[in-house]
């Protein structure tokens, strides 16, 4: 059986002057001649992709794709157009993304995670709608680091993320500081290890680990204002978002430690250097 969207071995079962026909007498796929070696033989295996071509005709190939059928990888938008966006994916004839399959407007020139799927019409298909054809795993501890591109933002929930490509991440809401946009590449540390396997993230380290980062991001705010911001420990939790792109609790404990080290004092007005 030939199999849309797969790596496969198959015989060659006909010679012709544009290329050789591949898998059986009665189900049989082109093997352009340009990706056919002169001693070729009928007989032989061949591993081919099999994909459609621009006449939606089933062609093979043997260039290898940047996808297959079920996988999650990051692909390049090549193009926008009035019924959806293309991508790179390594072959002659493009990916076509619809726009309905897109979690957010995609833009020619960014790359962004997609899943390899058939459509109702038989044709090879993107979809940034990864979720489903991400998995879960043990591999990972709460504090480990992991890479991941983010897919998708439910302002409910958080932004969802690729990690690895392979598994289930999620940047919760509330520790969602600084701007992700979908389609970034992120650097985060795992939080939580669910029970079911999937990974939930922050993009700032753990407490003990961020909180001298964070005291040099007060220390130099200090230093570009004149010694004085307008700022403490009881502001308002969005005031110090915006400023610091940090969580209120985070930035209490980067004072009380520069407080502790005294490096500051903290007034009824704001925080200044000491």
């Amino acid at each position: 059986m030939i199999e849309l969207g797969k790596v496969q071995p198959l015989m060659v079962v006909k010679k012709t002057d544009f290329g050789v026909y591949l898998g059986t007498e009665e189900e049989k796929v082109l093997l352009p001649a340009k990706y056919v070696d002169e001693d070729v033989e009928i007989g032989d295996s061949l591993t081919v992709f099999v994909y459609r071509d621009s006449k939606d005709r089933p062609i093979a190939t043997t260039k290898e794709p940047l996808i297959r059928l079920g996988e999650v990888k990051t692909l390049t938008v090549k193009e926008v157009t009035q019924i959806g966006a293309f991508l790179d994916w390594g072959l002659e004839k493009d990916l076509f993304l619809p726009f309905k399959e897109q979690t957010s407007a995609v833009s020619a020139g960014k790359s962004y995670p997609v899943a390899l799927y058939i459509d109702k019409s038989g044709r090879l298909c993107a979809t940034t709608r990864v979720y489903k054809y991400l998995g879960v795993t043990d591999a990972y501890n709460t504090g480990d680091t992991v890479k991941g591109v983010a897919y998708e933002h439910i302002e409910k929930f958080g932004m969802f993320v690729a990690v690895d490509g392979l598994y289930q991440g999620l940047i919760p809401r509330k520790a969602l500081y600084g701007k992700v946009n979908v389609g970034d590449e992120i650097s985060a540390t795992v939080s939580k290890v669910m029970p079911d396997g999937r990974l939930e993230l922050a993009l700032r380290a753990p407490a003990y680990l961020q909180i001298n980062e964070d005291a040099d991001l007060i220390m130099e705010a200090l230093s570009r204002n004149g010694g004085k911001l307008g700022i403490n420990d009881k502001s308002d939790p969005q005031l110090i978002k915006e400023e610091f792109e940090m969580s209120k609790a985070a930035f209490k404990r980067a004072c009380g430690h520069l407080l502790k080290e005294g490096l500051i004092n903290i007034t009824d007005s704001g925080i200044e250097i000491r």
